[in-house]
């Protein structure tokens, strides 16, 4: 791995991670095509990433990590999500559901292990039942995954921390999205390693007026919030300084399509941890205007 390229270790796991991870939901859903997956994922790779975020509902993504990196498969961790075959929501958390799950990601990714396997936004009410958990255990003891992770936000995130199932929480933090700061204390203390996903919000003050669902709340909020930062040229990267600089994360995980964007990625924390005034001044200003709705978004 590149000497450029920072990590740290993934909670109690064992595992040293890089600082950035490779998120795939926008190539996956995008269908890249194969020739273009391969150069992101070598690229990454070759410019010092170690880990790789996928899930089994981001369309083709699953099965082009497949086809660009069964032969680099030793030189990565690698991460999935369970519970919505088919992108189907809210999720089938059935224990056969969930097997036959595992199995088809193994096969797709070719690979004989998923070395973190999330409960994709799995509601806390499932997670109290416990078979869902317990289909996570037994494919974990039947070697197809090494940790058990949660992937998703409030209550049922709180609940997943506290119950002491779970390795890695990979959970929603940036500018616009710090309700999770305040569970991150409990995490550590129960040795998790902790993934911010959506790490820069989505970039949504860049758009004029998002029709994407999934952006549009993260505009709203920043409009609210009017960060004098986001005015400035170093915008992104001040954003994503803010959310790796959060005290208890270990790694963000940003998505492209585009090949040459992941060193770009590099390039935005070569400055390193954000000033803790200009922390500061991010927390002080979400504490004085977020509103009580502002929860974690999936």
């Amino acid at each position: 791995m590149s000497a450029k390229v920072e990590t740290r270790p993934l909670g109690s796991t064992g595992m040293n991670v890089s600082r950035l991870g490779l998120g795939t939901s926008e190539l996956g859903y995008g269908h890249l095509p194969l020739a273009q997956a391969r150069a992101l994922f070598n690229g990454a790779l070759d410019g010092g990433l170690n880990l790789i975020d996928t899930g089994e509902c981001y369309g083709s993504a699953e099965e082009l990590i497949g086809q660009a990196l069964a032969r680099r498969r030793d030189e990565f961790h690698l991460m999935s999500k369970c519970g919505h075959m088919d992108g189907v929501w809210p999720g089938n958390w059935q224990p056969a559901s969930l097997a036959a799950s595992i199995e088809r990601s193994l096969r797709r990714m070719r690979t004989e292990v998923i070395d973190v396997l999330f409960l994709h936004s799995c509601e806390e009410a499932v997670l109290r039942q416990g078979d869902a958990i317990s289909a996570l255990e037994q494919a974990r003891d039947q070697g197809k995954i090494r940790f058990l992770g949660y992937s998703g936000d409030g209550g049922a995130a709180r609940y997943a921390v506290e119950s002491g199932a779970f390795a890695v929480l990979e959970i929603s933090l940036n500018i616009a999205d710090q309700e999770a700061i305040d569970l991150l204390p409990a995490a550590r203390a129960h040795g998790m390693g902790v993934v911010a996903k959506r790490p820069i919000a989505n970039a949504a003050w860049l758009a004029d007026q998002p029709a994407n669902n999934y952006v549009r709340p993260y505009w709203e909020r920043l409009r609210e919030l009017d960060y004098p930062f986001l005015r400035q040229p170093e915008a992104v990267a001040t954003a994503l300084r803010f959310t790796l600089s959060t005290p208890g994360v270990d790694t963000a995980i940003v998505g492209t399509t585009k090949p040459q964007r992941w060193q770009s990625n590099l390039q935005l924390l070569a400055a390193g941890a954000l000033a803790a005034d200009s922390y500061q001044a991010i927390r002080e200003r979400w504490q004085e205007r977020a509103r009580p709705d502002w929860v974690g978004q999936r």
